[in-house]
């Protein structure tokens, strides 16, 4: 524990009453130690000059609340060497410190007040509420003697006659001090005669804070409109978001309703279809019966190939039409109704060749089951080429198949 040379009180630290920062790549250390039993020394341990830019006033609670001090007031050296400057912050933050009655300062002593502060420490002394005092003084034992003083009672003055002048300036810092670091813009400054020197001064600053206040009252009244303007544009966002989750409802319940019209549709085309089968292996049966009578009868040998030949090509067809029955699923039916919506130019046998030839059945056995030559078939398919729109080197089957694998 070190002894003070001056007091030869001694002086404890504690790692809890520091705080290491970094302000624009400068790196220092803010240290509090507490001198005899009430009076805390603050110091800023760095080898070149600095700017301070936030404080922290939970070192100096911590160190109140460690050495049961809480509830007297605060006795404090303040040791200035270094602090080249003080940001705005850091000002409004020493202003709110001072007038939080949480916290009571009785006595502040400055000293190693660098030149660049010196205006600020004196607008501090000036603007600090009773009974609180603020001086400066030139050195550590100065600074120390006089919270000596001040804790025996003894009146401690600031060095220096107050004189009318001083006390106009004292006035005229207090007055800027509460208008930059506190915002307070209504204040009343009692303005010198006209005829005093320092009536333009006081003057000018009795303007700004006029400026000051409607600079403040513009910008809440663009906050207010900004807020306002916030208000309509959520209120008109949940309205068309509200709109939208209604005609989404609309849109599901439509949908809803085709979907179980496509359900009892797919139905009877089941139903339809089963029919159609059985009709198909009924005449299938039939031709069968056919072909062998014919092959029993005693005609032209000729002619009775050319019979069963074409008996067979309707056994043939009528397989065929048997498979188209079987393999027509709802994923078909699901195609045959895109395709028409998306080409409506196409006709009934137009969109049945068109599932035939998505089912990978080739031209002969589309061009039976439609009922046309092979040559007619071509001719077909030629025109419908066109119809749909396709490019010249556009493939109709490649066409068809990517439009059954699309979502869209």
């Amino acid at each position: 524990m070190n002894t003070c040379p001056v007091t030869q009180l001694p002086i404890t630290a504690n790692p809890d009453w520091q705080r290491t920062e970094n302000h624009q790549g400068t790196s220092y250390t803010k240290v509090l130690r507490l001198l005899g039993d009430d009076i805390l020394l603050y110091n800023i341990e760095t080898d070149r000059d600095i700017t301070l830019a936030l404080m922290d006033s939970g070192v100096l609670r911590s160190a109140l609340h460690d050495n049961e001090i809480e509830d007297k007031p605060v006795c404090l050296v303040w040791d200035m060497r270094h602090i080249s400057s003080i940001s705005l912050a850091y000002k409004k933050q020493i202003a709110s410190l001072v007038f939080n009655s949480s916290i009571t300062f009785g006595i502040v002593v400055f000293y190693n007040v660098e030149p660049q502060c010196l205006i600020t420490v004196e607008t501090l002394s000036a603007m600090v509420p009773e009974p609180t005092v603020v001086l400066i003084r030139n050195s550590y034992s100065e600074a120390v003697q006089t919270v000596l003083d001040w804790k025996k009672g003894m009146v401690v003055s600031t060095g220096i006659d107050q004189d009318d002048e001083l006390i106009k300036k004292k006035e005229f810092l207090a007055f800027t001090g509460r208008l930059c670091w506190l915002k307070m813009t209504d204040q009343n400054l009692p303005l010198p005669s006209a005829s005093d020197p320092l009536y333009p001064y006081f003057k000018a600053v009795e303007n700004l804070q006029s400026d000051i206040r409607e600079i403040y009252m513009n910008q809440e009244e663009e906050l207010r409109k900004i807020g306002a303007d916030y208000e309509k544009t959520l209120m008109e966002k949940n309205i068309l978001l509200n709109a939208q989750k209604e005609l989404y409802k609309k849109l599901k319940g439509q949908l809803e309703k085709e979907k179980s019209a496509l359900t009892a549709r797919i139905a009877s085309q089941e139903m339809e279809l089963t029919r159609i089968s059985t009709a198909i292996a009924e005449k299938t049966s039939a031709l069968r019966y056919l072909v062998d009578l014919i092959s029993e009868l005693d005609i032209d040998h000729e002619q009775k190939s050319t019979m069963i030949e074409h008996c067979r090509r309707m056994i043939d067809t009528e397989m065929i039409e048997k498979r188209l029955s079987i393999e027509l699923t709802t994923t078909d039916s699901e195609f045959l109704s895109r395709l028409q919506r998306k080409h409506p130019n196409l006709n009934q046998r137009e969109l049945r060749i068109c599932l035939l030839i998505k089912l990978n059945y080739n031209t002969r056995d589309i061009a039976r089951s439609v009922g046309i030559s092979t040559r007619g078939m071509e001719s077909i398919r030629y025109r419908m080429h066109k119809k749909i729109g396709l490019s010249k080197h556009q493939s109709l089957k490649g066409y068809l198949t990517e439009m059954a694998a699309s979502t869209d």
